[in-house]
């Protein structure tokens, strides 16, 4: 008997299944890579919204646990997948730039944001009103770590590649079982491809699909993240990725072209220089209409659990919502309320 069976290999199914390793837990995981958001996803950690100028929910929690988990990753796997480089928000007034000092005093942002702007100097780029620097900020290289980890499993007879087949799972008292797997519990980190689960399909999911770019721009040379109505992320090699766009209504993975043509569009709002696209991309990101992950227990089924809408914060919430569901599972440590599918309360199961 295993102690986990996890359905669901993204950005949650990673957190949930590495916190269970490292507490000596035994797993096994069922992935059918039909799910594209955390591959396709940014992967930027920035503990401000920028847009309302706010902090984070519990952003610096989530950042310390950030670095030591993905620290941990990086020494397992061998490989390089946290990238810290600051994000700076293009100002385009002097408006703006009050607007960012008075943030800058505002309770709980003033870990995050310089009260120094940025004047340096980009080709490509106008700013004459310079930039304003979010601070502890960086990126996951999502796809890297999806196909190392994934690779992980792989060697260690962990993964399997197939759909999972809610029909064959039985539900006993004291554990759960699938085909010929035994487990304590089960964990679905399905993302959107949650609306297909009959456990917690009726739980309101509202799948937001984002699209991305990858361009090449020779003359850019940024050595930092540039924030507007876009991000315009440096990957090396000239190489930059673009996003995102926001559709609430198409639920596909599918790239499309009035995507594309809003992002080149912001695109040529901040870039005035040549580029040429390398690379269209898109994924439907598991979002909550509160703003707040899906954590918890099956009220009539305690061995069925879930960790999901981690939205476009997967790589800040995965290790801290993977570590609130493990310790409640083995411990009893409460949920946070706000993130508890006890929520939830007033739909029918």
């Amino acid at each position: 008997m295993v102690d986990y069976l996890i359905v669901g290999c993204g950005l949650a199914g990673i957190a949930f299944a590495e916190t269970a390793l490292l507490e000596n837990k035994s797993i096994r995981v069922f992935d059918n890579n039909s799910q594209q958001s955390s591959k396709v996803a940014g992967g930027l950690y920035n503990p401000v919204i920028l847009k309302r100028f706010s902090e984070v929910w519990k952003a610096q929690d989530q950042l310390d646990l950030l670095h030591s988990f993905y620290g941990n990753l990086e020494t397992k796997l061998s490989s390089k997948f946290n990238f810290e480089i600051p994000i700076y928000r293009k100002l385009f007034s002097v408006e703006e730039q009050n607007n960012w000092f008075l943030a800058t005093d505002k309770i709980g942002l003033a870990p995050f944001l310089s009260s120094k702007l940025v004047s340096k100097k980009y080709n490509g780029i106008d700013s004459p009103f310079n930039f304003g620097e979010v601070l502890q900020t960086g990126y996951v290289d999502t796809e890297s770590l999806l196909i190392s980890y994934h690779k992980y499993l792989k060697e260690k007879e962990w993964l399997a590649n197939d759909t999972f087949d809610y029909a064959a799972l039985e539900l006993k008292e004291e554990y759960v079982q699938y085909k010929d797997i035994q487990a304590k519990n089960i964990i679905f980190a399905e993302g959107y491809g949650m609306i297909s689960n009959p456990y917690f399909g009726h739980l309101p999911l509202d799948g937001t699909k984002g699209e991305l770019l990858i361009i090449r721009a020779p003359d850019l040379n940024l050595d930092a993240v540039i924030k507007t109505s876009v991000f315009v992320l440096p990957l090396g090699n000239d190489l930059y990725k673009v996003g995102a766009t926001y559709d609430w209504k198409d639920k596909t993975n599918q790239p499309t072209e009035e995507g594309k043509q809003e992002l080149l569009e912001n695109i040529k709002e901040i870039l005035h220089c040549d580029f040429e696209i390398v690379q269209h991309l898109a994924g439907v990101r598991p979002t909550v209409k509160d703003r707040r992950p899906m954590v918890g227990t099956h009220p009539n089924h305690k061995n069925v659990h879930m960790l999901n809408g981690l939205g476009t914060r997967g790589v800040m919430l995965g290790p801290a919502m993977a570590k609130e569901l493990f310790e409640n599972i083995e411990f009893g440590k409460p949920l946070d309320s706000s993130v508890d599918i006890k929520r939830f309360r007033k739909v029918q199961w």
